[in-house]
């Protein structure tokens, strides 16, 4: 692995050639970001994620997560509900869900009929992650009517829609029908203490967004464990649940994963630098790929991919392995924004062969 690119966290010193074998509690997971290609289309996006939910069910991966973003060229999973639900059905055991919903961006009644919606045709697979971010610029923000409001309010919203998705209740006013008791599983998801503080408060499971915001991985994660407290509603948990994010690029050699890995370095340098397009073809090699940026440029990006593995399929799993170790996470959920649907799909598959 580059040594930019092995982990951005500290992890047990072991000696030179040691196999570290993954926790067997550390479920392996999918987020999709549903790339658009420079010069693609989002219909060409959507179908490889189809495709890839396909293999990955075959594969052995637990979960298929999209997220919701708004007003992105290069990301095409805007109408995430809509998303899961085209998934769910071309799929038949992988659970699908989202990592996720944005909730200030919605009435907690309407994701409540969505998603129970959802759950009542594909009862048992479906997951809602909800975050509180727009997920978006502040001028699409504004045209999505966001509710600031909501957005500091959030633990109340959540316990709002855990609300409509619990048992029925024929004296209640507002019913989301479809919804009411299908009891759908939420995740809390976040890049700061304030999510896992509410994960811990409600009893809920918790994932944290590493995969691009690391700066807080270890301390969020500790403030999720101290104060959690257990819950006794339906859908709570008797003891704290967590999953953390991670960029993954395996390949058959490390220099061609580094190599495919500039794809991902070129976006989030777009996002650094406010030239956010699609998702762009590979370029050389990480070092002359990065030196062609500014000192701050190199900084911001190194920062926001810290948490990443990039590698050969055993470099990869032992990475992942000591990830696990060093964070105590039950669950792991990898992206890999390959540009070629054919890489992507060949990294998923080296990690799934090399994880089990």
């Amino acid at each position: 692995m580059h040594p930019a690119y092995g982990l951005g966290i500290p992890r047990p010193t072991l000696p030179v050639g040691t196999h570290v074998s993954p926790a067997p509690k550390a479920q392996l997971n999918i987020l999709d970001l549903v790339p658009v290609l420079d010069g693609g289309t989002a219909g060409e996006a959507i179908a490889s994620t189809v495709d890839i939910a396909r293999h990955a069910e075959k594969w052995g991966y637990q979960r298929y997560w999209m997220a919701e973003h708004h007003n992105m060229r290069g990301v095409a999973s805007s109408s995430t509900a809509v998303l899961i639900g085209h998934v769910a059905d071309q799929t038949e055991t992988i659970r699908v869900g989202a990592g996720g919903i944005m909730l200030p961006n919605h009435a907690p009644y309407v994701v409540a009929e969505q998603f129970g919606t959802l759950a009542t045709i594909h009862p048992g697979r479906i997951d809602l992650g909800l975050g509180r971010a727009p997920g978006t610029d502040p001028f699409t923000t504004r045209a999505l009517r966001r509710n600031e409001a909501a957005a500091m309010n959030f633990a109340g919203e959540v316990e709002e829609l855990i609300g409509y998705l619990g048992d029925p209740d024929p004296d209640a006013k507002v019913r989301a029908i479809p919804g009411e008791g299908t009891h759908v599983p939420i995740w809390i998801l976040g890049s700061s203490h304030g999510g896992a503080q509410v994960a811990a408060a409600l009893g809920l499971p918790y994932s944290f967004a590493s995969h691009f915001a690391p700066a807080a991985l270890m301390s969020a994660l500790e403030v999720y464990r101290s104060r959690f407290t257990p819950s006794t509603e339906p859908g709570g948990l008797d003891a704290p649940r967590s999953m953390a994010g991670v960029n993954v690029m395996v390949a058959d050699t490390t220099a061609e994963a580094e190599r495919l890995f500039t794809s991902v370095l070129q976006r989030f340098h777009g996002i650094v630098t406010g030239r956010r397009a699609g998702l762009p073809e590979p370029q050389g090699d990480i070092a002359s790929l990065m030196a062609t940026w500014s000192p701050a440029e190199r900084q911001a990006v190194s920062e926001m991919t810290r948490v990443s593995l990039v590698g050969t399929p055993d470099e990869v799993r032992d990475g992942l392995a000591g990830f696990v170790e060093a964070t105590g996470v039950d669950e792991v959920i990898v992206t890999c924004g390959a540009h070629d649907h054919e890489d992507r799909l060949r990294s998923y598959e080296l990690l799934a062969d090399a994880w089990s």
